[in-house]
């Protein structure tokens, strides 16, 4: 019931309707799947996040009972460079298609559109509604989700993001967020420089303590998803060579354990560096959380768990079950929703994704889209 001629043209479409982000350009994308889900048959709904960034929600239609949501995004990272052809120009070539975002993950929401068809064209009988949900904006900042989860929805028995793992059954991820550090210290000559108060010290001083915590984590990480992680991305500052410098920034990335929160590990930072004697002697310091993304663990005996092993062991296809270091937008769905998540889909997050000459095979493309038929089979029928 899966048509691999279909599944192709649909990931071709949406890779040559570009969605850059940073740039705000979701909608041709977004109109592309709306109008494969349409002639689908689908119950299909936009909502517009900001303007001309419309998350969309596509439904085939079952019984009274829980469904199963399928998550994925329409952004995509910008192509940069070292292709060796236009990113927003399709290959098929040698069994694969390739362009920006044919793994991460446009690929995947194609492979949803395809098991959905299939279901429908089968005539089976489901208990609950299958649903696929296409966010904006997971690449940045998450405003397509936050603006999901405070919106009224529906019962559903779990969530399958189907961004790429290489058909690998992730049931936990870390959360991810951005902490921005704001140094303040004051001016002097370099020739008299303790007549000043270096920001620039005191943002080294800073970058100790994270890299020590970062140790500290690291040599007690255990189970699933090992530990929080620390790095320092981004610094700058200074006035001038021969001034001693009144400001500087940090920019921290700061990887959160399921139960982290964001917000207590700035207050927290914030706290250690006012006890190291850091913010003294002229010198403020400001610590911010501008991103947060949370994490999950899914236990390893849930059903959405075991079905999708049994799945690929039925097809063939044996798969093996872990933790991802990455993140993305099933913990908003986790934690906000309550719906437990895995993270299961075509293509590689460690070899393809954002980077040139990014593809995905099309018989990656074919099993996923089988294993999510059979999936939503299962657990609906």
């Amino acid at each position: 019931m899966i048509d691999v001629d279909e599944l192709i043209a649909l990931t071709v479409a949406l890779v040559e309707a570009p969605s850059e982000n940073p740039g705000g350009t979701e909608a041709e994308a977004v109109g592309v799947l709306e109008k494969a889900c349409q002639n689908a048959g689908f119950t299909v709904s936009t909502q517009e996040v900001a303007p001309g960034r419309p998350n969309l929600v596509a439904t085939l239609p079952g019984g009274d009972g829980s469904g199963l949501m399928f998550l994925g995004h329409s952004d995509v990272v910008p192509a940069g460079p070292g292709w060796t052809g236009d990113p927003y120009r399709a290959r098929v070539v040698d069994g694969t298609i390739i362009g920006r975002g044919s793994t991460d993950m446009k690929g995947g929401l194609a492979a949803v559109v395809a098991a959905m068809s299939a279901l429908s064209r089968s005539g089976a009988t489901l208990s609950g509604p299958v649903t696929l949900i296409c966010t904006v904006d997971e690449e940045e900042h998450g405003a397509g989700v936050r603006d999901l989860v405070r919106r009224p929805f529906g019962e559903y028995l779990g969530c399958v993001v189907a961004e790429p793992t290489g058909l690998t059954v992730v049931r936990g991820c870390r959360g991810a967020s951005y902490i921005e550090v704001d140094i303040t210290g004051r001016a002097a000559h370099s020739g008299r420089p303790d007549d000043g108060a270096s920001a620039i010290y005191a943002a080294a001083a800073i970058v100790d303590l994270i890299r020590a915590d970062h140790v500290a984590m690291v040599g007690s990480a255990q189970g699933l998803l090992g530990s929080g992680t620390w790095n320092v991305g981004t610094i700058a500052g200074g006035q001038g060579i021969s001034v001693v410098a009144p400001m500087a920034s940090l920019g921290i990335d700061r990887r959160l354990m399921p139960d982290d929160d964001a917000h207590e590990i700035a207050a927290w930072l914030r706290t250690r560096i006012h006890d190291a004697g850091i913010d003294t002697g002229g010198i403020g310091v400001e610590v911010k959380v501008t991103m947060e993304m949370p994490g999950f663990e899914t236990p390893a005996d849930h059903r959405l768990v075991t079905t999708a092993v049994d799945t690929m062991s039925a097809i063939a296809t044996p798969t093996t079950v872990g933790g991802w270091t990455a993140a993305c937008d099933g913990g908003f769905i986790n934690r906000d929703m309550g719906i437990p998540a895995i993270v299961f889909g075509p293509g590689d997050i460690n070899t393809q994704a954002h980077q040139p000459d990014e593809m995905v095979r099309i018989a990656d493309l074919h099993t996923a889209a089988t294993a999510y038929a059979l999936m939503a089979q299962d657990l609906l029928g």
